[in-house]
């Protein structure tokens, strides 16, 4: 069988992992996406080391955009996305993925590397911790302001890192005592956001670097997309539907073991 039909088959395969996951945890799925793609160009020699991780992020966040938008179609279905909140959650972290899009693009692979491993680690302990009980007092939303600073950050550190949103959006939104599902149901909607801004970056900065010739819109691998997403989209609802009938505490449990084994590959690979 052709090898490029083998990784495209690889890649579906994972799409359909990813999806169920994008849909149960508002992740978008780039934290399964990134370690695991990135062993797949490797294993495949489809471009130099040195832009492997970059490329995995970039294809990622772009395989996020559909991804997130069928599971964020599921949550609004399940009533899960608070749009009151959402239009100024979504302001900061376009803001944040198109800056980052393009910085990213200027850092050395492993600076990224240990950026994506660290933050996760951190999300994983703060997010396992907070699934034992409900003794963390109430907190309110920032103003509208703040929360849209707050979300910037967020935003770029996403994108920076090839994930949709939900692995920072979600704890940042629980912090502020909003509802578990419909923070999840929020990142979903903001995964889009994140998705388009930062492929836009990401696509600019590589399209130096590699032409459509060979397969790439800049520092995304066309191949590997279209085998991701042809699955993805159609598992994302999955995953939602599970998230609405899921106990909270296990689903943090699930969001918390799923980061960790994930930093662990990204910093072994």
């Amino acid at each position: 069988m052709n090898e490029l039909l083998v990784l495209v088959v690889y890649c579906a395969l994972l799409g359909s992992g990813v999806g169920f996951l994008a849909g149960l945890l508002g992740i978008g799925g780039g934290l399964v996406i990134v370690p695991v793609l990135s062993i797949i160009l490797l294993h495949f020699n489809v471009l130099p080391e040195e832009h492997v991780v970059i490329v995995a992020i970039a294809t990622s966040l772009a395989s996020i955009l559909f991804t997130s938008t069928s599971s964020a179609i599921a949550h609004h279905k399940n009533g899960n996305v608070p749009w009151e909140l959402a239009p100024w959650v979504m302001t900061g972290v376009a803001l944040g993925a198109l800056i980052s899009g393009f910085l990213a693009a200027l850092l050395p692979e492993k600076v990224v590397r240990i950026v994506f491993a660290i933050t996760v680690v951190l999300i994983a302990i703060k997010m396992f911790l907070s699934s034992k009980g409900n003794t963390a007092q109430e907190r309110p939303l920032p103003n509208k302001g703040l929360l849209t600073v707050l979300t910037t950050i967020t935003g770029g550190v996403s994108a920076m890192i090839g994930i949709g949103g939900g692995a920072l959006l979600v704890p940042l939104l629980t912090f502020f005592s909003v509802n578990m599902k419909k923070a999840i149901g929020c990142a979903s909607a903001c995964g889009i956001v994140i998705a388009l801004f930062g492929s836009v970056g990401y696509i600019s900065s590589g399209s130096t670097v590699y032409k459509l010739a060979d397969g790439f819109a800049g520092f995304v691998y066309l191949p590997a997309l279209f085998g991701i997403i042809c699955t993805s989209w159609f598992t994302a609802p999955l995953g939602a539907k599970a998230t609405h009938y899921l106990p909270v505490s296990l689903i943090k449990k699930i969001f918390a073991a799923l980061l960790l084994a994930t930093a662990v590959k990204m910093i072994m690979y």
